[in-house]
């Protein structure tokens, strides 16, 4: 094994502790739980814990990024979650698309509470919704969609939600707001590498080389056709990653002096192509 491949991704900051503290805190005062994930890598991209932490809260799955996912794959997940008594939307939360069947879901799946809630005589008391999701999955692009208004602060880079926040959302729904999980350590390397080919891991934290090596790695073995499609290239099938990495920096013009190939310039490009969704439709994971 070479060494970029030895190299494993690693990463709790200080603040992920204190979020597993305030999502245990903050549960009692929730009637459910959605979870927003990545539809390119829906397993990978949820956090292992967070069954064991909500315990019998009922729970809705988001399968956000819908629109770079492949629809049949897509499709799977949604039967795999319902299947094991979960409920999923595939959905596209910057667009909005999908997000029209989240709340009557939400009322559907809580119409229990709701009765209960009646015959008390608490009619139109509002049901709480925690959103929970590793860093950027999406949360904060959810919730703006929802409110209808950008209030809650979105970037394309994890960790910038950090602090509980209240959103009403209409239809007697308010969310909560939590900052991104994310567990102490990635115990299989794949896992870690697929949160990093999507951004859920700050870039600062492996090499882009490294990374863009692993990529196309995982490409070549399962979608070479986007490889030559996008790069129109041809016979780099039995080459080794680093070279294939070389031929896409040559084949996009990204040489420095001396005619040798930016391979750092061409690993970030690569990995900015495959994250905004123009190596085409691909999801790196299916149900077990």
């Amino acid at each position: 094994m070479s060494d970029y491949q030895k190299q494993t991704v690693q990463w709790f900051p200080g603040h992920m502790a204190k979020t597993r503290r305030l999502i245990k805190e903050s549960l009692p005062f929730v009637d459910l739980v959605t979870e927003i994930v990545d539809a390119r890598i829906p397993m990978s991209s949820s956090n292992p814990e967070l069954k064991e932490m909500i315990g019998n809260k009922p729970r809705i799955i988001l399968l956000n990024k819908c629109d770079v996912a492949d629809e049949k794959a897509t499709a799977k997940w949604v039967e795999y979650y319902k299947s094991n008594g979960m409920y999923a939307i595939p959905v596209d939360c910057r667009s909005g698309k999908g997000l029209n069947a989240y709340l009557p879901l939400v009322r559907d799946v809580l119409k229990d509470k709701i009765q209960r809630n009646t015959e008390k005589g608490m009619v139109g008391k509002p049901l709480r919704v925690m959103v929970v999701g590793i860093p950027n999955t999406g949360k904060s692009s959810f919730i703006n969609k929802m409110a209808g208004r950008n209030r809650a602060k979105v970037a394309d880079k994890p960790g910038v939600t950090r602090s509980n926040s209240w959103f009403a959302v209409g239809n007697g729904v308010e969310l909560l707001d939590t900052p991104g999980v994310l567990w102490p350590k990635f115990d299989d390397k794949a896992v870690g590498d697929k949160l990093a080919f999507i951004g859920s891991v700050k870039d600062e934290i492996l090499d882009s080389e490294v990374l863009a090596m692993r990529l196309i790695n995982v490409l070549k073995n399962g979608y070479c056709d986007r490889i030559s499609e996008r790069f129109k290239l041809t016979g780099f099938e039995d080459k080794e990653d680093y070279e294939i990495l070389e031929m896409i920096g040559r084949k996009r013009g990204m040489l420095i002096s001396g005619g040798e190939i930016d391979t750092e310039r061409a690993s970030i490009m690569l990995l900015d192509e495959y994250r905004g969704g123009k190596l085409g439709r691909l999801t790196l994971e299916l149900p077990e």
